[in-house]
């Protein structure tokens, strides 16, 4: 589908604010310090030498999903983390390492690829830990439904916070809390934890406050059960340990997306 990139997808390829900063603003747990920030002054790391590494940004929702598989999968010390400058990045990441030069991508045998929802199936099917994709097939299909609608919820909202009408941003809502309707047995879009659920995450986590402070609008409200998934969320280590500050994650969205 030929569809025009999202301005997240714009924030974790080609941004000019310096967004370096930011990597203060992860919460994580006492087992794993985050490395420093490289940017276009600093040296790459020993490339293709049997490491495994993910190349990041704390402040791109598309890199945060891959971040939260490789926890939830327990695989922090066998996946490191390179977290990238996207304001001022260096020449090496495109000319070595990912000639799309965005995040995320991942090092692994000698190669490297990217795409956030391809990576964290990579990295489920690839790798030891609890498993993040169901066995049951209803619930398969209702997964890859739900990862491929993820793009026109992001534009939905996104495109909306200019405008005057709430109304595309009340419909991608409601999709989300009819979808959370769906199974019984858990609070999480299949029930329990999954990818569909990491797909998302990073995404609700800023458009919830954000819309609080732009369009004074409430995703929760009226929404039983998107309060239940957010409350939930906030439970799992794996997902807290990537969490930004939400005042400060406010203001640098709002510098992105209501600049002009």
């Amino acid at each position: 589908m030929n569809t025009k990139p999202s301005s997240f997808r714009l924030l974790c390829f080609n941004s000019r604010r310096s967004i370096a900063p930011l990597a203060s603003m992860a919460v994580t747990s006492a087992e794993e310090v985050l490395p420093p920030v490289l940017d276009s002054t600093s040296d790459p790391p020993p490339l293709f030498d049997g490491t495994i590494r993910l190349y990041t940004s704390y402040i791109c929702p598309y890199a945060q999903r891959v971040w939260i598989a490789r926890n939830y999968k327990g695989l922090q010390e066998k996946i490191q983390l390179v977290p990238i400058d996207l304001g001022n990045r260096p020449a090496w990441y495109k000319e070595q390492v990912y000639p799309e030069n965005k995040v995320p991508s991942l090092e692994h045998n000698n190669k490297v690829t990217g795409e956030s929802l391809d990576l964290i199936k990579y990295i489920d099917s690839h790798f030891e830990g609890p498993a993040l994709y169901p066995d049951d097939p209803n619930k398969r299909q209702f997964a890859e439904e739900l990862l491929s609608y993820t793009d026109t919820f992001n534009r939905a909202v996104i495109f909306s916070l200019k405008g005057d009408s709430e109304n595309e941003i009340s419909a991608a809502f409601d999709h989300i809390e009819t979808a959370l309707s769906k199974f019984n047995d858990g609070p999480f879009f299949l029930g329990q934890f999954s990818l569909v659920d990491i797909a998302y995450a990073p995404f609700i986590e800023r458009f919830h406050p954000l819309l609080l402070d732009v369009k004074k609008y409430d995703i929760t409200s009226g929404r039983p059960k998107l309060v239940s998934w957010i409350e939930e969320m906030d439970k799992i280590e794996a997902y807290k340990q990537t969490k930004l500050d939400t005042q400060e994650l406010v203001d640098a969205l709002k510098n992105r997306f209501m600049a002009n």
